[in-house]
């Protein structure tokens, strides 16, 4: 019997005794609670209430069924009640994805989100690949390039990754730094390429250096900065990171150009949830610092 709203109404008249004191209590006129007590009767057979001069006394099948409805607004209050405080309690996996380059930003926040959360376990994708938010691959993504414009997404600005042209100190002993445009020539660059890559500074390489002094080209960003590092030629690398180096060399400062925007990027389902909300805090807490 598809009748719980009718149920509702006459445990309300029940507990309170008059028609009218319960259609204050459910706010509704007192015609549509004489209507849902009319209903539950003929859907019943039989009495629920005695009318009378002083209100409605509930009959036999009516103290039955009112017992029911008395118990199931129990658990159902108490089902609410362990639902608030689940959704209080901050566990279980928290999917986060953004491009290897970045990690080094965000495990600062997440390691300190996990301290104050302890019941959670981080499941970080590096990967530029879009995962599809809105299947659940992940909670938190953060994207870079262009503003992301996939529907129902909540896209938030979080930096601006500035990136300068370095070398390797032990590349610089050997081979000296560039002095010009004209010298690039005589260098060797290492490169993170890949088609249709929206980047400027990928561009500026293109445009800039010739094809024969490119050492070594991937489309893998991780595989570029290990190169650099190894001192097999110049490339960009970010300064956020540079500026806690010693053995990197600066070739040519930061442009404005050449930074690339990341954006915080989750599904507008899962944004307001408490679990994502409390990880979006520590991440934009932490990107005050940087």
């Amino acid at each position: 019997m598809d009748k719980w709203t009718e149920i509702k109404t006459a445990y309300q008249v029940a507990r309170l005794g008059t028609v009218s004191a319960a259609a204050d209590m459910l706010n509704v006129h007192r015609a549509t609670v004489i209507r849902h007590i009319d209903t539950l009767e003929a859907e019943l057979g039989a009495r629920v209430f005695l009318r009378n001069k002083t209100g409605y006394t509930p009959t036999e099948v009516g103290d039955d069924l009112l017992r029911v409805a008395h118990a199931t607004e129990e658990q159902f209050a108490q089902l609410a009640g362990r639902t608030r405080s689940r959704s209080a309690q901050i566990t279980g996996d928290l999917i986060v994805t953004a491009h290897e380059r970045i990690a080094p930003l965000l495990l600062p926040a997440l390691q300190r989100f996990q301290d104050e959360n302890k019941g959670t376990v981080i499941q970080f994708v590096a990967s530029p690949a879009l995962l599809k938010l809105e299947y659940g691959e992940a909670h938190v993504a953060i994207r870079s390039g262009p503003k992301p414009d996939q529907p129902d997404n909540v896209v938030q600005p979080y930096l601006d990754l500035k990136l300068g042209l370095y070398a390797q100190a032990t590349y610089a002993a050997r081979h000296g730094i560039p002095q010009s445009q004209d010298d690039y020539c005589n260098h060797r660059f290492v490169c993170w390429e890949q088609n249709k890559t929206p980047f400027p500074f990928t561009g500026w390489l293109r445009k800039n250096v010739p094809e024969t002094s490119k050492v070594l080209i991937s489309a893998n960003q991780g595989v570029a900065d290990q190169a650099l590092l190894a001192g097999m030629g110049i490339g960009f690398y970010p300064e956020i990171y540079a500026q806690k180096r010693t053995d990197l060399v600066e070739v040519l400062a930061p442009q404005p150009d050449w930074a690339v925007p990341l954006w915080l990027v989750t599904h507008t389902d899962l944004h307001r949830s408490t679990k994502v909300q409390a990880v979006l805090k520590f991440v934009k807490n932490d990107r005050l610092s940087l």
